[in-house]
């Protein structure tokens, strides 16, 4: 089962992810199978970095 701590930064992650992702749909003139993998993936890197960033700012 996992921790608490790991329940809450993956919500974190997803919280940031779902909006980078839709914004990335957003501003791609066609949606491709490998545009939207591209755009996932490229979502999930900066949603890590954005945690990473508040927990430096926060220090938690």
């Amino acid at each position: 089962m996992p921790s608490r701590r790991t329940v809450l930064a993956a919500a974190e992650v997803a919280a940031w992810w779902v909006p980078l992702a839709a914004l990335w749909l957003v501003l791609v003139s066609t949606v491709d199978l490998l545009e939207a993998a591209v755009g996932a993936g490229a979502s999930v890197v900066v949603a890590l970095v954005a945690r990473g960033a508040r927990r430096a700012v926060t220090g938690r």
